[in-house]
């Protein structure tokens, strides 16, 4: 179950409303980067926890935190859309707020919400949940959200840097003070689990013995002219201990593809329902292909 007494979990407080930042405060709600995405995150990654049960709790409070979180940025973007117009009409050379409407404030924060927040990012997109990721894996989960509140900060310090309305960085501080210690926090559970020595590489159920080994530490090189991007992932141990990285030249290791004829009643042409006629399709493309470049 969940619970609330109604009270925001840091003070919002908005001394000049303006419009055009609750359009940017939305990111921080219903973006890739905002809140809803880790507060489901969290949330689903602790409905489907098994192991240890400090996990799931660990998990579940965070979640809980982080609907406080989007609370909070509902009613900075509430606050300041209070002086914004309800209609075209009115004097726009008096109200900043006014001129923000025809500057790009979004509009469905008169048409569709009344002068409140929604569960969408700062171009008016709903978010759908594509970004929450609960693997069923914990340790590929906290990787996952540490990589989630580092984007969040980032965007958290971005919106800082974009407004000079005291409350607003007050509360921004907080936020992005949170993000901090919730990097650390997941990073901690993973050291908890026994570390990268321990935990790498995701699954550590499956017995490396089964893979090939002589590509397990291996960087491909692509680049046309031989080079190779030399850093501490070309040489030296690797990250679990596990192993050595090498540097190699990426090459092909199969041949050209070889698909069996297309089915009559597929709805292909006549040339791909045989394999002399495929050939001869195929040829004939690559004939097009070298003769234009």
């Amino acid at each position: 179950m969940f619970y609330t007494d109604g009270k925001l979990q840091f003070p919002v407080r908005v001394e000049k409303p303006n419009p055009m930042f609750a359009k940017a405060l939305q990111q921080a709600i219903g973006g890739v980067e905002g809140e809803i995405r880790v507060a489901m995150q969290y949330m689903f990654q602790a409905f489907g926890a098994r192991g240890p049960a400090k996990y799931r709790d660990m998990l579940l409070n965070t979640a809980t935190e982080e609907l406080g979180h989007i609370e909070m940025l509902a009613t900075a973007v509430a606050l300041n859309l209070e002086k914004a117009p309800l209609s075209l009409q009115e004097d726009i050379s008096a109200d900043v707020a006014g001129g923000a409407v025809l500057n790009g404030m979004d509009m469905r924060h008169i048409l569709s919400a009344g002068l409140a927040a929604m569960p969408v990012d700062s171009n008016g997109i709903p978010f759908d949940m594509t970004h929450v990721y609960a693997s069923g894996n914990i340790a590929a989960d906290m990787y996952a959200n540490v990589t989630a509140e580092s984007t969040g900060r980032a965007l958290a310090v971005r919106l800082y840097n974009m407004t000079d309305d005291p409350g607003m960085k007050e509360m921004l501080s907080f936020m992005i003070a949170r993000d901090t210690m919730h990097q650390q926090q997941w990073l901690a559970a993973l050291e908890d689990m026994g570390g990268d020595a321990v935990n790498l590489p995701i699954p550590n159920s499956f017995p490396q013995t089964e893979e090939n080994q002589k590509y397990s530490y291996a960087y491909f090189g692509h680049m046309t002219d031989g080079s190779i991007p030399e850093g501490r992932w070309t040489a030296g141990p690797a990250m679990d201990g596990k192993g050595e990285f090498s540097a190699v030249q990426s090459e092909a290791m199969g041949g050209k593809p070889s698909l069996a004829p297309a089915r009559p009643d597929g709805g292909a042409q006549t040339g791909q329902t045989s394999k002399s006629g495929a050939d001869g399709l195929l040829g004939r493309v690559e004939g097009a292909i070298e003769r234009n470049f």
